[in-house]
């Protein structure tokens, strides 16, 4: 049966529809020429399924028939790290020996570099933290840990920031309490420590504070008791201790009496 008939991919939801789609579309190369098998190196192995014009071909321009092409022939990938069109360069470098693609992380395109940010051991990784793009240097904060995140904690795209602060250890948070942007001190109010977490119940955006009060001890809520934001209001009724409940029984906002009442009821 041949890679790309229908029955290698029972049970791919939407997988028909995807194919046949793709499948309309011209077979053209990087720049736009039509594509011929008998122009392909690789006419040889059409014949055992491993490639198809318009399905699976390394010279096609558009990236899912590249990647077909790689995914039955990874043996190739090797050949195809210097090719002038970046989408195949990006696609071998998946695919290709992880000690091929090195040389890669210089590569002009921010799509290329991504995949070595990925691939290639932590410590070659590493000098990546300051690669131009952002999108290269999320990659890598998405692997490194402890004090190599502390670079990308201050970095002036915020994206990357947040990805840095997803696996900053936890002593190092506090650098980011008082992030400019609200994303960022939403992802370290919910790992921050306990002691630090408390001092950003007077955080001026309501969303952080929420999240706060999704993560304070229950004894700790006292502080967001009287928070202006219903949104605060209600989680802080649904965890605080029951000792510190009665006021918010009394709450302009019927829910937020009414889920108070309710657990000092239930007792």
């Amino acid at each position: 049966m041949s890679a790309f008939s229908s029955g290698s991919t029972a049970g791919e939801p939407g997988f028909a529809e995807g194919f046949a789609s793709d499948f309309a579309v011209e077979a053209l190369d990087w720049q736009g020429r039509p594509l011929r098998c008998q122009d392909c190196p690789h006419e040889d192995i059409k014949a055992e399924g491993r490639c198809d014009l318009g399905k699976a071909c390394v010279l096609d321009r558009r990236r899912k028939r590249i990647d077909r092409f790689f995914a039955n022939n990874a043996a190739l990938a090797a050949r195809y790290l210097d090719h002038p069109y970046f989408e195949v360069r990006a696609l071998a470098a998946r695919h290709a020996s992880v000690f091929l693609i090195t040389p890669l992380k210089d590569d002009p395109e921010p799509d290329v570099r991504m995949v070595c940010a990925e691939r290639l051991p932590i410590a070659r990784v590493r000098d990546m933290r300051f690669d131009p793009e952002p999108r290269v240097r999320i990659a890598v904060a998405r692997r490194l840990e402890g004090s190599d995140l502390v670079a990308l904690m201050s970095d002036v795209d915020y994206s990357v920031r947040m990805a840095a602060g997803r696996r900053a250890p936890a002593d190092a948070l506090v650098y980011l309490m008082h992030d400019p942007e609200v994303d960022v001190r939403r992802i370290i109010a919910a790992r921050l420590p306990q002691v630090p977490l408390a001092r950003m119940a007077d955080d001026p955006d309501p969303l952080v504070r929420v999240v706060v009060a999704e993560h304070l001890d229950p004894e700790r809520l006292v502080a967001l008791r009287g928070d202006p934001d219903m949104r605060v209001r209600f989680v802080v009724a649904e965890r605080i201790s029951p000792a510190f409940l009665a006021p918010l029984t009394h709450d302009d906002v019927p829910p937020i009496a009414e889920v108070a009442r309710e657990r000092l009821a239930a007792g």
